[in-house]
């Protein structure tokens, strides 16, 4: 009999949410691999992979999700994935990217709560975390993302913001330590604007990989490690035959997640020199180093905020060398991808600071193939960062 003090079991939320007993801080939070294994016999493996490059797929059927889940679990091929496929393998769309050439590419299914593109880093928050923002304690993640079950029916619609938030605050002490949150206290000046989850799926993936390459080959076969001949005869530089690598924990329980959160932080800081910018900011020696692109956004940025408070200072920093995220919120100038990272306002010295995160891609035509419009999302994001500034300079 089911009390006023209870929830009716609903057998339909089974695998989605966490039992209780499975959550507490031994086991909870944690990240799975399932291996290769259990469906293909062999990968290719390399040892020197290039930077990888993620694409955003939205709208896609059946198929398509099984594709790229079985491409994404050739992860050990990296850059030599497409000789592990036939053209009839791959949906059309696909194979137009893959036939590009060699490129390290991670596709990443998009839907509405955007949970697969950014499990990782929902499941490297402890259970109390999340239920302070509001987020329901999911089952154990899995990477790479295979066929599961809906789990954005469990999921508030603004889980992109509070993941954000939840997000910033657990990496925060990583960032900059001695000093208490951003946006989350009254004696630090600077408040969080905006944080762009994306930036952190490449340092998160490649902090997952890293783990992985210290397990065994699996499937309980003799080690392999042969010269990776093609169908022509020839044999692939670059790359060996082996079998594919044990599933595993990637990391389970808090202690260890609070690691693999300090990795992804020093994962993120390496090229971005992130933590210098953020210091910079809080000792009012930061200074403008943005693309020329960025000039007319710049100056309309100022201008509007300027109408409502003259005296604000906006100073825009390009964090280059990030590796390219393909989605319908970026923007490709040449070979360069743009996301927008963060921004930071201080109310009491009028500041605000914009960083924007860029990286060279080497691939072409992926917002037309995958039919996402050229609306300048960039620009459009600077527009509602300079409405919220505006907001908190006015309270």
């Amino acid at each position: 009999m089911t009390t006023m003090a209870e929830a009716p079991h609903d057998p339909d939320l089974d695998g989605v949410l966490q039992r209780p007993e499975l959550t507490t801080p031994d086991l909870y939070p944690a990240l799975n691999k399932i291996s290769a294994g259990f469906i293909f016999k062999a990968t290719l493996s390399t040892a020197n992979p290039d930077v990888p490059e993620y694409i955003s797929v939205t709208k896609r059927g059946v198929k398509d999700r099984l594709a790229m889940a079985q491409w994404n679990m050739h992860w050990e091929a990296a850059q030599y994935r497409k000789y592990l496929f036939d053209e009839e393998d791959l949906p059309a769309w696909m194979s137009k990217i893959v036939e590009q050439g060699e490129r390290n590419i991670c596709f990443v299914p998009r839907t509405r709560t955007r949970y697969y593109e950014l499990a990782p880093l929902y499941h490297l928050l402890p259970k109390d975390t999340l239920i302070r923002h509001g987020l329901p304690v999911l089952s154990r993640g899995l990477w790479p993302h295979l066929m599961g079950g809906d789990v954005d029916r469990v999921l508030p619609d603004d889980t992109q913001a509070r993941l954000s938030q939840a997000w910033a605050r657990t990496t925060w002490r990583h960032l900059m330590p001695g000093s208490r949150m951003l946006g989350f206290t009254k004696d630090d000046p600077i408040r969080l604007l905006a944080h762009n989850l994306d930036y952190w799926i490449p340092p998160a993936t490649e902090v997952i990989q890293a783990r992985l390459r210290e397990l065994p080959q699996g499937g309980g076969h003799k080690p392999m490690d042969e010269p990776a001949v093609l169908t022509d005869g020839t044999v692939l530089e670059g790359a060996r035959m082996t079998h594919p690598r044990m599933g595993s924990n990637i990391w389970v329980g808090e202690e260890d997640a609070a690691q693999a959160t300090k990795e992804i932080v020093d994962a993120a800081d390496s090229t971005g020199n992130l933590r210098g910018i953020l210091d910079a900011v809080r000792s009012h020696r930061v200074e403008d180093d943005f693309s020329h692109h960025w000039t007319y956004a710049k100056e309309d940025f100022e201008r509007k905020i300027h109408r409502k408070r003259s005296k604000v200072k906006v100073t825009f920093v390009e964090l280059t060398q990030a590796p390219p995220i393909h989605g319908p919120e970026s923007e490709v100038i040449g070979n360069i991808v743009c996301n927008d990272f963060m921004a930071l306002l201080d109310p009491q010295d009028q500041r605000i600071v914009i960083l924007l995160s860029s990286g060279v891609t080497k691939l072409h035509e992926v917002a037309s193939t995958l039919g996402y419009a050229n609306h300048s999302p960039v620009s459009k994001r600077l527009a509602r960062i300079r409405q919220l500034a505006t907001q908190m300079l006015s309270e």
